[in-house]
């Protein structure tokens, strides 16, 4: 497949859903939004106490929901209970999520898995396999992506990446991320999405065969600088079409 002639290229992606001051990132109502506008969906995953996948990106239940603890202590069931951002809308499931946008949209889905691969990913390929839309697998850990690889080959994969200026890593392995050593070897993906604003660069020059995607781009201001030197973007906090 050549997808510099498909949505993943053509069709500009929101990060985190089309969301706003009263309509929460990540949220259903942020994911129906960008259904609306006819934009691609990004959203984040990641696996409650009970093996539920959920569509929330922080570890930490604080800056989305105010309450304490972590989202990983968490069931089904608790979820209805927490509110998102001081709104009606709750943490979603990604099966609720695939029930409401139904193949109107593509899915980018950034799979976040910090710790051992395997069951996480393997409840996303049991979710997707049978899913009637486009859909493509995004992640900053390259074994996460090895896993897709491995046991779910037709999924379109791609390796996120970025300086990680604030992430507390090692050197060493900050280096191995950033400059996307284990591509060849790893995580073979089929596209590259990089922070924006250290494009353009080095490392992603030695990928130029690869679309090339710039997240999260927030301006319309950056959105004209950084669309020179990529072939798509994640954007948030502006409309890339007005």
């Amino acid at each position: 497949m050549d997808l510099f002639k498909t949505w993943l290229v053509e069709t500009p992606i929101a990060h985190r859903g089309y969301h706003s001051k009263n309509v929460p990132e990540n949220s259903l109502a942020a994911f129906a939004a960008a259904v609306q506008k006819g934009y691609a969906i990004e959203l984040d995953v990641q696996l409650l106490a009970d093996d539920t996948v959920v569509v929330f990106h922080d570890e930490s239940l604080a800056r989305m929901t105010g309450n304490d603890g972590y989202l990983k202590y968490l069931s089904k069931e608790d979820l209805k209970s927490l509110k998102l951002a001081g709104t009606k809308e709750c943490i979603p499931t990604l099966a609720e999520v695939l029930a409401l946008v139904d193949g109107k949209v593509p899915l980018l889905i950034e799979v976040k898995n910090k710790h051992k691969v395997g069951k996480l990913e393997q409840q996303v390929i049991d979710l997707m396999k049978n899913y009637h839309g486009e859909f493509a697998i995004q992640s900053f850990n390259p074994y996460s992506l090895a896993y897709f690889k491995q046991h779910a080959p037709n999924f379109i994969r791609g390796q996120l990446s970025g300086y990680f200026k604030n992430e507390k890593l090692g050197w060493l392995k900050k280096f191995v991320l950033k400059s996307m050593r284990l591509n060849k070897k790893v995580s073979e993906p089929h596209f590259i999405a990089y922070e924006y604003n250290t494009l353009p660069n080095r490392y992603v020059r030695k990928f130029k065969k690869l679309p090339l995607l710039a997240w999260a781009v927030p301006s319309k201001e950056d959105y004209l600088e950084v669309v020179k030197h990529c072939d798509n973007v994640i954007f948030e906090n502006f409309d890339p079409e007005i």
